[in-house]
């Protein structure tokens, strides 16, 4: 496996834990919003 594949790799593993961090993060933001009605 080229060095290459490898960066790629952890770069879209980082987008994807980016992503997923951002989800949970709106959601709990969301959750807590609406928690206060």
């Amino acid at each position: 496996m080229s060095v290459l594949a490898f960066e790629i790799f952890f770069i879209c593993l980082l987008a994807l834990a980016g992503v997923a961090m951002a989800w949970f993060a709106g959601l709990v933001v969301w959750r807590l919003f609406k928690g206060q009605q």
